[in-house]
């Protein structure tokens, strides 16, 4: 496994182009993680071969074929590729991104997205802002800030045992953990830990486990594991339990994110 920067472009080089957006293509190879790092600018992050998982100290959201990560500008994050990916990514000004979340979500790349950003890796960094390239580039932040929200976020609470137990938890989740568990292990009675917890994460246990075995599952699925493999390891009874939950979060099956 490798900690570095890009292979080919890196993010920093650009921060400073007199340009509100800059596009960025980049290929990595299986297992490829960029340290935590921030940028000046927004970035908008795409996978156009396997999935990427970002990370920061509020929360993890992954990014399956077809979905991107918008990470709002100063935000530290850190990037684990999973397969050998391809990114095509845009950095936006704090100007050209004021219409924009100001957290980090994962997003739908409709085929108009995807081709608006394989454009933009394309163009040279100073581009004509009057010409075709500027039409491009202001186009794709449309497009971009009426992109669907896809429900996959796993935000990390500030109480520091609950988040010990949490960055625990998402490192192998267990889809059967109950909320007794969990309150007796933090020595909290049921009540206290299911107010602490929702005001910590903004979500209740049981939709936070959730979606941290999505966000465990997303990547496997993507690197081509078997979904009764998966299923078991998270702890469901079998593969129907897990699909049925997957496809009501996500509105498709698993096999839908596999290769």
């Amino acid at each position: 496994m490798q900690v570095g920067q890009s292979i080919q472009r890196r993010s920093a080089d650009f921060e400073d182009v007199p340009r509100p957006v800059v596009g960025i293509g980049n290929d990595y190879p299986p297992s490829f993680e960029l340290a935590e790092h921030s940028h000046r600018r927004g970035q908008f992050l795409y996978a156009a071969s396997g999935a990427v998982a970002v990370s920061t100290p509020e929360g993890a959201w992954v990014a399956p074929p077809e979905r991107a990560v918008w990470i709002p500008a100063g935000t530290p994050h850190a990037v684990r590729m999973v397969g050998a990916v391809q990114t095509r990514s845009v950095l936006i000004d704090q100007t050209a991104s004021a219409m924009l979340a100001t957290t980090c979500r994962v997003v739908t790349v409709s085929p108009l997205l995807r081709q608006l950003l394989v454009a933009a890796s394309e163009v040279t960094a100073e581009y004509d802002l009057e010409g075709r390239d500027g039409l491009v580039m202001g186009l794709l932040v449309a497009e971009i800030g009426r992109a669907p929200v896809i429900p996959i976020a796993v935000p990390f609470p500030r109480h520091e045992a609950l988040a010990q137990r949490c960055h625990r938890f998402l490192e192998r989740p267990q889809a059967n953990e109950t909320i007794d568990q969990w309150s007796d292990a933090l020595a909290m009675n049921r009540r206290r830990f299911t107010r602490l917890f929702r005001r910590e994460t903004g979500m209740s246990f049981a939709e936070w486990r959730q979606q941290a075995c999505l966000s465990a599952a997303l990547p496997r699925l993507a690197a081509g594991d078997a979904v009764t493999a998966i299923a078991l390891d998270l702890g469901y009874d079998g593969p129907g339990n897990f699909a049925t939950m997957f496809k009501r979060v996500l509105g498709a099956p698993p096999s839908r994110y596999r290769p």
